[in-house]
């Protein structure tokens, strides 16, 4: 079988470095250019010393030129600058873009929340969300050249959420999420914030008010599940520990009467039992980011607070792995015609 060439640009980064690792284990793909501005001329091994078999490679500048040619490029870069290199790059080359600027479709919500210009929407990347009653993201992904990998917080929260509305149990108004999450998600630069005296020991929220840039995504995910406009309340929290995301999300009922545990239950079991990589947990266990370190898997569990007529949804993801990077190499799978599973891990690392 023909092996996948693929390059990795904006690899000096924490999502960037997440894909080679992954990538080192893929069984069908060849690790093209690695790509970097900061880090250019500098040997892998020196921005990423996990990585020992790309150690003695060179980071080389992120150009067209050093792109061009491959089967597949990773787009690991900040907001707002993949655009301009995605427009360049051959449309038989399936692009899998990790940063923002192609995940929303409403022009005027990326307004909003971006200040850089609006550049259009791709193939959104997270194949569990379900699409109505009855379909999946996964059909819009086989095959297309051309994805845009979800955001973290978006898919913990939307995966946690999106069976309820889809099977009709869940008003569109009223849905509160608040997430913590390690400080990885925040990049690799140094902030004064996340250094480690600051971190440990403490936890701070942030993006309060519904200014984070990730609430206008995860109404797009919740309202393609209904299918009507879904208004979401976002709290981010920093937690201190390196990765992973722990997002409790709550919604109320359309209708509380009549609406059973079991109901509930039911609409997530029905969502989720045949998906590899989304685990409805067993009654009574509940989910914890230790648990999904590593792994592409995100674990939910679901209850009803039936006092306030309120469903209860808790999620766990790891944030460079499913939330990010594992995201886009099972995005990459989709595409180019392979196992959806190939070179991801459904188990995390425990302790």
């Amino acid at each position: 079988m023909h092996m996948i060439r693929a390059a990795v640009a904006g690899a000096s980064g924490y999502a960037g470095g997440e894909i080679l690792r992954l990538l080192l284990s893929h069984p069908d793909v060849e690790i093209g250019a690695v790509t970097a501005k900061s880090s250019a001329g500098q040997l892998v091994g020196s921005v990423h010393p996990h990585l020992t078999p790309l150690a003695g490679r060179i980071v080389e500048d992120t150009t067209v030129e050093t792109l061009a040619g491959h089967d597949a490029v990773f787009l690991a870069l900040p907001h707002g600058h993949s655009a301009a290199l995605a427009a360049e790059l051959p449309e038989g080359t399936a692009v899998i873009d990790c940063g923002a600027d192609f995940r929303l479709r409403d022009r005027r919500a990326w307004a909003a929340f971006y200040d850089t210009p609006y550049a259009g929407s791709w193939a959104y990347g997270m194949p569990e969300l379900c699409v109505g009653a009855d379909g999946k993201q996964r059909a819009a992904l086989h095959g297309t050249r051309r994805i845009a990998v979800p955001g973290c917080y978006p898919t913990a929260a939307s995966l946690a959420l999106a069976p309820g509305f889809a099977g009709g149990l869940l008003a569109p108004e009223g849905v509160v999420i608040v997430a913590a999450s390690g400080t990885s998600g925040a990049g690799k630069s140094l902030k004064p914030h996340l250094l480690g005296a600051e971190v440990m020991g403490a936890m701070s929220p942030y993006g309060v008010g519904g200014v984070h840039r990730h609430t206008p995504e995860i109404e797009q995910n919740l309202s393609g599940a209904c299918g009507e406009a879904v208004l979401v309340s976002f709290t981010p929290t920093l937690a201190p520990m390196p990765r992973g995301i722990l997002a409790t999300c709550t919604a109320p009922l359309a209708e509380a009467a009549g609406v059973s545990a079991a109901d509930v239950r039911a609409a997530w079991e029905k969502a989720y039992t045949d998906e590899p990589f989304v685990h409805l947990l067993p009654e009574g266990q509940w989910p914890s980011t230790a648990s999904v370190l590593g792994s592409n898997s995100v674990h939910v569990q679901v209850a009803l607070d039936e006092r306030v007529g309120r469903v209860v949804a808790v999620s766990a993801v790891d944030n460079l792995t499913k939330g990010t990077a594992g995201a886009a190499v099972q995005c990459l799978n989709l595409a180019t015609g392979l196992p959806e599973t190939a070179g991801l891990a459904v188990a995390g690392v425990a302790p």
